[in-house]
């Protein structure tokens, strides 16, 4: 038995194994389970970094169904927050575009406001945190500047002008004159302890005015967020943000395939010409303290007929150049591909699993490194396992193993793993991996121990070279 390393709580820990079986990522509780993507992590911290310093940044992440890229979202989104930023979110899907003609790309708009999510308010919802905290940022330094407190009759004057001030910038921008409008509407209404006027406000932020009719009659406001310009209002948002003491504005967008599988041609050009504009603001500078990343399949992205490629415009300034081949990768170019965990960083994975799964059913662990070993060398020994098995499918079978065990506790792994469960294929065939840089083909999967019609193959069973991939997995 090996006892658990990491004390996971209990909420987290469950958080963490019901995510991980119903496929899809936990919002909390990454640290502990996240495994390799060194590289990628350091090359998107580094652009938070040139946010931070009044950048921006666009990064694309490609990888195939359940090969870690919501999982890398994710982990990107804790740091972001850790470090001070706001973090805005949304998958995209029929009802939810860049562009469309019958509210999708407002309706997109509106989900990135709804899950803006700070350090203190990680799981959504801090709009009114953050305009909050703009006021009392603007009171603690005519304060501090001025040497003046709220009780003194030049403090309001004061923080007038400062708020003029602040606001002052922003009026640069597309729409900025109405965005610091609003603001200053806010910062009325606060002082005044008028709630109506600050969630009339706050309405408008989110875009829920439905035409510039109703934002006039309630807030005197000749214009409303649509469809068109609501990219604008995420601009003025980061500008805004760090005047309101953040550091920026991180955007995540996932299931770009939603765009991929958009019938018509012409809708499907409308939005890419959206990502173009949106590419072009944050690589020339027209954006500050604005980090956006966007995921998708391979396929979605290079596909010639429908995918980003297919727009010449995108295709051109994405496609990797000469010097990204033969297994090195370039984490800097503005798309990142996500290469296959390694066995190493599976097995670490799966070990990680077993003391979260231990820690919150609380049960001795039987599951040993042998075990542990065996379930990747049969998971990796299955007819298909070299073309199309990710990580997603490796997790889930690992924790449903768990959960049998601990239900049934007369058995032991080696009576699962020896189950002909494990000889039949993996779904339906997907184009193979691109191996890691700098690692020999060899190591990138144990799949030659798998040969079409082969099924599975045990250490016994195994021919000399065969039981030299084996070795791979002895600690």
């Amino acid at each position: 038995m090996t006892e658990p390393t990491t004390h996971v709580p209990r909420r987290i820990a469950a958080v963490i194994v019901n995510s991980l079986k119903g496929g899809v990522v936990p919002r909390v509780g990454l640290p502990y389970v996240t495994v390799g993507r060194e590289r990628e992590i350091q090359a998107l911290l580094h652009d938070l970094e040139l946010v931070a310093d009044g950048g921006a940044s666009f990064r694309f992440l490609v990888g195939r169904y359940g090969s870690g890229k919501s999982f890398l979202l994710q982990t990107i989104r804790n740091h972001a927050m850790g470090r001070g930023f706001v973090v805005c979110d949304a998958d995209l899907s029929p009802e939810r575009r860049f562009q469309g003609g019958n509210g999708q790309g407002l309706a997109t708009y509106r989900e990135l406001i709804r899950n803006l999510s700070t350090k203190t308010r990680p799981e959504g919802g801090a709009l009114n945190l953050i305009l909050d905290r703009w006021v009392s940022n603007v009171q603690a330094q005519v304060q501090v500047e001025d040497g003046l407190v709220p009780e003194d009759a030049g403090f309001s004057p004061a923080m007038e002008a400062r708020i003029l001030s602040t606001v002052q910038s922003l009026q640069e921008l597309v729409h900025g004159y109405d965005f610091a409008r609003l603001l200053t509407m806010y910062w009325h209404a606060h002082l005044e302890g008028d709630d109506d006027t600050k969630a009339n406000v706050t309405r408008w932020f989110r875009g829920e005015y439905r035409n510039k009719t109703e934002a006039r009659q309630e807030l005197g406001v000749n214009i409303a967020i649509g469809d068109d310009d609501w990219y604008d209002y995420l601009k003025l948002f980061a500008a805004f943000l760090r005047g309101a003491g953040y550091q920026g504005l991180v955007v995540l967008v996932d299931e770009l395939v939603n765009l991929y599988k958009i019938p018509n041609a012409i809708s499907r050009q409308y939005n890419y010409e959206k990502i173009l504009t949106m590419y072009n603001d944050t690589l020339q500078g027209k954006a500050s303290h604005l980090g956006i990343i966007m995921s998708g399949t391979p396929q979605t992205i290079q596909d010639r007929r429908r995918g980003l490629y297919s727009y010449e415009a995108l295709r051109s300034r994405l496609t990797q150049g000469r010097f990204a081949q033969g297994g090195f990768a370039d984490l800097l170019a503005p798309v990142i591909e996500l290469q296959p965990l390694t066995h190493e960083e599976l097995l670490v994975l799966v070990e990680k699993l077993a003391d979260i799964h231990v820690g919150l059913f609380g049960y001795e662990r039987t599951i040993g490194q042998d075990d542990l070993m065996a379930f990747l060398q049969a998971e990796f020994g299955r007819v298909g396992a070299d073309t199309h098995l990710t990580p997603r499918e490796v997790i889930r079978d690992f924790v449903e193993l768990l959960d049998i065990l601990f239900q049934n506790p007369q058995l032991d792994a080696a009576d699962l793993l020896g189950n002909e469960q494990f000889q039949t294929p993996v779904a339906a065939p997907r184009p193979a991996p691109t191996r890691r840089a700098n690692m020999p083909a060899e190591a990138v999967a144990p799949t030659s121990l798998a040969a079409a019609g082969q099924g599975h193959v045990s250490p016994a069973q195994a021919t000399p070279r065969q039981q030299d991939e084996f070795a791979e997995f002895k600690i």
